[in-house]
């Protein structure tokens, strides 16, 4: 899933060129670091969804990593991640089989890649007799910025019953969740059969299933691209995936996973995930740092010059410079 807005991080994240198209934490952006990830992995060919406004971002970057794919579906207007997997969940069962389906964000950082294969591995076993997985991350921290999924009752060795979803908690709460040890973060990343996903939407939300199934019969194909009748899918309700399914659905189950995971939503988070020069800075492009400690310097077109600042985000683009 390619479609955020990546609002958070301003300047560098535009509506046209959000952050899932940019070089953040290395030489690739973070959609193309979310394929390599995959490596190794024995899989089907990869679909992608995204913005129309964004296509042909998607197919060069895809393009320059020489990627097999299955298609781009493209989405005339955003409608959050539950209308998303159902059209990709669609796409798959016209192919004409039902695939186990390994749902990821295109702007999520994992450092720990074993860790994270060594999870989908897991996880497989559970979506291979009708599941419906979700990736828990081990947190770190009492972080406010995510939702949590409280653990239930262990099913096997490396799984559990999703015994609740929780919004966003204050700091407090979420140091309870911490304490606790029966709390994970809420990756949303999701693995399950596209058949087993569809029954539950369609038990659920029928109007969500209903408006996908017919904007995709309705979709035009060219080239790499699939559009959907956005006549019919502009109709859609938009709908997280854990208020459409997975909060009411009985076949949830959590697999934690402990990989450095992020998703890179703010500075701070950016800041946390990547690696700092002997003075704690972290500098892009074209700066000059004269004691300066603990900043993030990140410059597209213009020289940043800094003398005795610290715990800065300084960022220069074309059209704007963010000092925070």
């Amino acid at each position: 899933m390619a479609g955020g807005a990546g609002s958070r991080l301003w300047p560098l994240s535009r509506a046209l060129y959000p952050k899932q198209f940019l070089s953040l934490t290395s030489t690739n952006s973070m959609l193309q670091e979310t394929i390599i990830r995959l490596e190794g992995i024995e899989h089907e060919y990869p679909l992608f969804i995204c913005n129309e406004e964004h296509r042909f971002i998607v197919a060069e970057q895809l393009r320059q990593l020489s990627i097999d794919h299955s298609g781009i579906i493209l989405e005339p207007d955003g409608r959050n991640t539950g209308p998303a997997i159902a059209l990709a969940a669609f796409h798959a069962l016209n192919n004409g089989y039902d695939p186990v389906m390994l749902v990821l964000a295109a702007d999520h950082e994992i450092q720990e890649r074993k860790n994270f294969i060594d999870s989908i591995e897991i996880a497989k076993q559970f979506a291979e007799n009708d599941k419906l997985v979700t990736f828990g991350i081990v947190p770190a921290s009492p972080e406010t910025g995510y939702g949590y999924i409280k653990v239930g009752e262990k099913i096997g060795p490396d799984g559990y019953k999703v015994a609740a979803f929780v919004e966003k908690p204050h700091r407090l709460l979420a140091e309870e969740y911490i304490n606790s040890g029966k709390y994970l973060w809420n990756s949303g990343m999701f693995m399950f059969k596209a058949s087993v996903f569809l029954n539950e939407l369609k038990k659920f939300r029928p109007d969500i299933y209903s408006i996908c199934e017919t904007s995709l019969l309705k979709s035009e194909s060219d080239l790499d691209f699939i559009r959907v009748n956005g006549k019919v899918f502009n109709c859609c309700p938009s709908e997280s995936i854990d208020y459409a399914v997975m909060e009411n659905t009985m076949q949830a189950v959590v697999v934690p996973l402990d990989a450095k995971w992020s998703d890179v939503g703010s500075w701070t988070a950016l800041w946390d995930i990547s690696k700092k020069n002997e003075n704690g800075n972290i500098i892009r492009g074209d700066v000059i740092a004269k004691d300066t400690d603990n900043c993030y310097l990140h410059s597209e077109s213009r020289l940043i010059g800094t003398v005795g600042v610290k715990d800065l985000v300084i960022v220069e683009t074309k059209d704007a410079v963010l000092v925070a």
